[in-house]
């Protein structure tokens, strides 16, 4: 077989077994971050943080800011 046309081969299989590995690595990690949203999902409805509400704490006033009324 001539050299060029053996090397060309090479670098064709190279570059296939390069994509297939690309492929199964993404693959993977679709899995893996599949695997973290549904378990965070599951944390996430057994763990409900209750809202406080603003009156509580006073700290914000109608506008979102912080008051200014509050002398130092």
């Amino acid at each position: 077989m001539h050299p060029d046309l053996m090397r060309s081969l090479m670098n064709q299989r190279a570059s296939e077994s390069r994509a297939t590995a690309r492929d199964a690595r993404l693959a993977r990690n679709v899995r893996k971050l599949r695997r973290i949203e549904r378990d965070l999902a599951e944390i996430a409805d057994t763990s409900a943080v209750p809202l406080i509400p603003d009156y509580v704490d006073g700290m914000f006033g109608e506008a979102g800011h912080a008051s200014a009324h509050h002398a130092a």
